[in-house]
């Protein structure tokens, strides 16, 4: 294949890959002084319309969702012949695809990037998209100031659910693909995404020899790979023949997982992944879900158990002390603003219909969450208390918690849901328990971190009525009461 020398004002570098409906070619932005990859429709498909207009689809589509789980495109065009193409962002870390072909990745490891692609199909599930062709050549790596992040690409399949039935043409890959996939008149759903998950878990997992990780699960749980049966469990079910026997979507998936990675007394306990969704880029946690109900309170005394696997890390979601940043800044907009009342010697403070008690010597700050409006176009309630709400968000030493209250999060999300959507990559996380503290039902997630600050606690609660879903993010103080979390719960009120 001769290589084009530009692609409209970009200059063409290199050949990235080849596939059946398109080639990638890295090039450079002139602009912006930076590389970016240039997906060019194939040309034996130059005159299929339905192709075409696919192609088309997956750059608007991706354009739309801008989120950084998924591939991101920067801009498209169309070549003097008439093909189309789309400029994205350069997944520098190669594929999933080309890391398996040098070897077996270690268990820990493999479970917590596992995680990491289902949070990334969890956030095209969010916006009523199935992914369809989940295939280890579709899961890239990019490198950034946080460590590598992992990205699902390849859309040119997905559609929206609505659409997502009729289909002419097998859509899929054999080995990632569902068994309905092949029935053209079938209705392809998020299921469909649950099932290649499934099998890019067993690919993960197996045997290298076994290029699509075996039927059954069976050499999953083999000798010498250390992998949970309760992880062997979850793979099953998620590649279970019948649609209805599988988790309902990636979410659900990705909690089962993560519950079983995280069970007492197992081989291979891993550190949370990132989830999708939620105010700070750090995210929580293992926990029940309607698929997986298993989850229990911790026991008294009962510590975390953690593997730091050993070779190539192959992600690490952004530290707690990060996420607590985002958040402290996003709420301390002001201290004592407008809609914000309280201080060092109020009992109190209250941000719109959002009231909590201040633990002796904190103080609060803020007038909203940010990004967060409310029916009535206003930011919804939101503060940051701490014995310093400022310095909170940048020193891992002082103390404090973020409280917010949304009534758009407590309509498309759960309190286990919302709380199971922020895992701290760097931290180890306890069983997720739950606790009733002033008429509100609490899910509780606990980590305890190496780095940065010693103890995060992320909790959720549907506030009576007709409020919203209460949010709250701690550290708690290093010698602080072992109920201070509790109590700190039993003062957050909402009208």
């Amino acid at each position: 294949m001769t290589s084009p020398e530009r692609i409209g004002p970009y200059r063409i570098e290199r050949l990235l890959g080849t596939g059946s409906f398109a080639t990638v070619w890295l090039a450079h932005d002139p602009v912006l002084d930076s590389r970016v990859a240039i997906k060019v429709l194939a040309e034996n498909w130059h005159h299929d319309l339905r192709v075409r207009e696919r192609f088309l689809d997956e750059a608007r589509l991706l354009r739309r969702l801008d989120d950084e789980r998924l591939i991101r495109v920067h801009a498209a065009g169309e070549l003097p012949d008439g093909r189309p193409y789309s400029v994205m962002a350069w997944a520098d870390g190669g594929s999933l695809h080309e890391r398996l072909a040098t070897g077996p990745i270690p268990p820990p490891v493999a479970l917590d990037l596992l995680a990491e692609i289902a949070a990334g199909v969890a956030v095209l599930h969010r916006h009523g998209v199935v992914h369809r062709d989940l295939t280890p050549g579709n899961v890239l790596f990019r490198s950034g100031p946080d460590g590598e992040r992992v990205l699902i690409a390849d859309l040119g399949l997905a559609k929206a659910l609505a659409a997502a039935s009729g289909l002419t043409a097998r859509a899929g890959t054999p080995g990632y693909m569902a068994p309905e996939q092949d029935d053209p008149l079938a209705v392809v759903g998020t299921r469909a995404d649950v099932y290649g998950l499934g099998r890019l878990g067993l690919r993960l997992l197996a045997p290298a020899a076994d290029p699509t990780g075996g039927g059954d699960g069976e050499r999953v749980g083999g000798r010498g790979r250390g992998v949970p049966p309760e992880v062997v469990a979850v793979l099953r079910r998620a590649t279970a023949h019948r649609p209805a026997d599988r988790y309902p979507d990636a979410a659900a998936f990705r909690l089962a997982l993560r519950h079983a990675v995280t069970a007492p007394d197992r081989s291979v306990p891993v550190a949370s992944a990132a989830g999708p969704g939620g105010p700070s880029p750090g995210r929580a946690v293992v926990g029940a879900s309607p698929g997986n109900p298993r989850a229990a309170p911790a026991p008294a005394g009962s510590p975390p158990r953690r593997v730091r696997a050993r070779g190539r890390p192959v992600i690490r979601g952004r530290l707690g002390v990060l996420a607590l940043a985002v958040l402290a800044f996003v709420a301390a907009g002001a201290t004592g603003g407008d809609d914000t009342t309280g201080g060092r010697d109020a009992g109190s403070a209250t941000s719109g219909a959002l009231t909590v008690a201040l633990p002796p010597g904190w103080r609060a700050a803020g007038t909203g969450w940010a990004g967060r409006y409310g029916a009535d176009g206003r930011l919804e309630p939101a503060l940051v208390m701490s014995p310093d709400p400022h310095r909170w968000a940048a020193d891992p030493s002082v103390p404090g918690a973020f409280v917010g209250l949304s009534a758009d999060i407590a309509a498309r999300s759960t309190p286990a849901g919302f709380v199971a959507g922020r895992p701290h990559a760097a931290c180890a996380a306890w069983p997720v328990r739950r606790t009733r503290q002033a008429g509100v039902e609490w899910v509780v997630a606990r980590f305890t971190c190496d780095e940065g600050r010693p103890e995060i606690v992320e909790a959720a609660g549907l506030a009576p009525g007709r409020a919203g879903l209460i949010y709250v993010q701690v550290t708690p103080p290093a010698n602080g009461r072992a109920d201070f979390v509790d109590t700190l719960l039993a003062g957050v009120r909402a009208r």
